[in-house]
């Protein structure tokens, strides 16, 4: 098990990932919105500007104020 830091002290099984996305793009936005609304939503951004999108292989989806470079970087290390 690869945990990688995604920002403010928050760690992610890097096995559990399935993509890094920017939430700029309205089918992001609507994910978010339906893991909000289902209760799978996972907020570690800290009140900043999310700025990656994380979602994992359970459909749980994580907002994290990482740029989405800085996440990939956290895992090819």
């Amino acid at each position: 098990m690869k945990l990688i830091d995604a920002g403010f002290g928050n760690y992610i099984n890097c096995d559990r990932l399935i993509s890094v996305v920017s939430p700029e793009s309205l089918p992001v936005r609507r994910l978010i919105q339906d893991a909000k609304n289902a209760g799978r939503l996972i907020d570690i951004s800290c009140g900043k500007k999310t700025k990656s999108v994380i979602i994992t292989d359970s459909d749980h989806i994580i907002c994290s104020a990482e740029e989405p470079e800085t996440v990939i970087k956290s895992i090819n290390e």
